[in-house]
């Protein structure tokens, strides 16, 4: 009977640490559509969060490699003074990159929704 107590605790911990993550990034990061992303991503700082191998295969064109397994260490290439663009993938990871840059002093967080996978227009990739 207490391991099932204890089960639950934990059970009820994820589903709170969860919810929180959840509404904090809806809180400090905006989800933009292909088209509105399209409309400010060249006057901001444009960051592809995925790892190298996925960025060599294809990116947005103008957009800076910072893997997320990388970005604690590179967070000083970063401006906090102008917005940053952020994607990978499929919006998971730039969502907690998000969370990152939040805490280093930026503002004007957004993000690709659908990240690169949903991404219709130019890109750039090394063959």
């Amino acid at each position: 009977m207490l391991a099932l107590y204890i089960i639950l605790i934990i059970l009820g911990i994820i589903i709170v640490f969860s919810l929180y993550n959840y509404f904090h990034q809806k809180k400090i990061l905006k989800t933009l559509t292909e088209d509105e992303f399209r409309v400010g991503y060249r006057k901001a700082q444009l960051i592809d969060v995925r790892e190298p191998n996925e960025f060599d295969g294809g990116h947005i064109l103008g957009a800076r490699n910072i893997p997320m397994s990388q970005l604690k260490n590179r967070m000083k290439e970063i401006r906090t003074d102008k917005p940053v663009y952020l994607y990978c993938q499929s919006g998971m990871r730039s969502g907690r990159a998000a969370q990152m840059l939040y805490k280093k002093g930026c503002r004007e967080l957004y993000q690709l929704q659908g990240g690169f996978k949903k991404w219709t227009g130019k890109i750039k990739s090394k063959k």
